[in-house]
């Protein structure tokens, strides 16, 4: 089996277990919008329900369009981000890991809205009364699985400048 596809199902693996381990701590120990101070005026731990995206984005559509819409994104990007690893060369790990976060976020996430139609968040990072849209494992896997491939592809993109 190629390096790649390994490293994919160990990563992928690991973040999806964590991201739903962690929920379910939160869905089995929190009433939802209970807040518990980590840190306070900085993090706290809360349970709620994002029926919408990454800052509740399109969360005042139609429960119906929501599911199709985010379920059908969501299925597509996985089956493209499978399709790159099998297919990708093994020197290129750094797309590779960066793939690996994103398609467990995606998974992370999908699991939830097909079992309770919105995504548990519990993250909750805030100065004072600004806060940061609660998220969680899933969320931050996506979030730096983009950074990476982002940064990735500057680097690449320099080394190809420089040759």
């Amino acid at each position: 089996m190629k390096k790649n596809i390994i490293i994919f199902i160990l990563g992928a693996t690991a973040v999806i277990v964590l991201d739903q381990i962690t929920k379910a701590v939160i869905v089995a120990k929190f009433v939802k919008h209970e807040s518990y101070t980590i840190v306070d005026g900085f993090f706290n731990l809360v349970y709620v329900m994002n029926p919408g995206a990454a800052f509740g984005f399109l969360a005042n559509m139609s429960e119906t369009f929501r599911y199709i819409f985010f379920t059908g994104i969501t299925v597509v990007v996985i089956l493209l981000i499978i399709y790159y690893i099998v297919k990708s060369k093994p020197q290129n790990m750094f797309m590779v890991i960066s793939l690996t976060l994103i398609f467990a976020g995606a998974v992370g996430n999908l699991i939830d809205r097909i079992r309770f139609g919105a995504v548990v968040d519990f993250l909750d990072v805030y100065i004072g009364a600004a806060h940061w849209p609660a998220f969680n494992v899933a969320d931050s896997a996506i979030s730096v699985g983009a950074v990476l491939m982002i940064w990735g592809m500057i680097i690449n993109r320099e080394k190809a400048h420089s040759s």
